[in-house]
């Protein structure tokens, strides 16, 4: 497992699901960690689980699809741990249904929180990690969080899959884009994994019978993602940047 040892990582979404696991490991490798998201009462109850195993944590408000609410938590974020050099881009949201029925303002939510925050996330902390040196110390990371549903359609799920599409081809540009400012920027694309926002449609009856589906006849452990979030948010990882990776237990085979 890779140190994150001296890293400052910020991570959206974090109330809850991917989020509050992916602090839960980056806390356990090290790394001092600001917890991201809307329903700022969650993220202080696991602030203060984090601090209490002995790890600098801070909770910040954050609505990703607002710029003045993403500068204003880096800025509370980095006057508590000091300068964010990692990023986990995670925040995102669903909105399931038929093409034909969906409203039009769910997908604009969609929309904007699963590809506008996304950008609005990796670009200010791209401005925080540049300002603080990253172009001759190299130690820029951001993880962009997508799915396989990005490759691979899933039924029900269509601006869903356009969004995380939209995150692969963007995670490529923006490592372009930066590629000699000393900021790497990856994309993780999961399978189904139980989250709160999967857990009552995989609860259901129709659910278990899309599991029964999978290659493996379950849902992908969430632990599966640890070595590799840990692997790109940390120093190892120096020469890997523009890299979209899928771990999904098969399932999109």
């Amino acid at each position: 497992m890779s140190t994150l040892s001296g890293r400052t990582c910020l991570i959206t979404g974090a109330s809850s699901g991917f989020g509050a696991h992916f602090a839960r490991i980056t806390a356990a490798a090290g790394a001092r960690v600001a917890l991201a998201a809307r329903r700022k009462e969650r993220i202080e109850a696991l602030a203060e689980e984090l601090r209490a195993g002995g790890t600098e944590a801070v909770a910040v408000a954050m609505d990703v699809t607002d710029e003045a609410s993403v500068i204003a938590a880096f800025d509370a974020a980095e006057a508590a741990l000091g300068p964010v050099d990692t990023v986990i881009a995670n925040a995102g949201v669903s909105s399931p249904g038929r093409a034909t029925e969906v409203p039009a303002e769910a997908m604009a939510t969609l929309l904007n929180t699963n590809v506008l925050g996304v950008f609005l996330t990796a670009r200010e902390g791209a401005k925080r990690m540049m300002a603080a040196g990253s172009r001759d110390n190299g130690r820029g990371r951001i993880l962009l969080i997508g799915s396989m549903g990005a490759e691979t359609p899933v039924k029900g799920e269509v601006m869903y899959c356009a969004s995380k599409a939209a995150v692969a081809r963007m995670g490529r540009n923006l490592a372009g884009e930066w590629v000699r400012s000393g900021v790497n920027v990856n994309v993780l694309q999961p399978g189904f994994i139980l989250t709160e926002l999967a857990d009552d449609w995989f609860g259901s009856e129709a659910g278990k019978a899309q599991i029964a589906t999978f290659p493996r006849k379950r849902m992908q452990p969430i632990e599966s993602l640890d070595p590799m979030v840990l692997y790109l948010c940390s120093d190892a990882s120096s020469a890997m940047t523009g890299s979209v990776i899928t771990i999904d237990d098969g399932h999109s085979l």
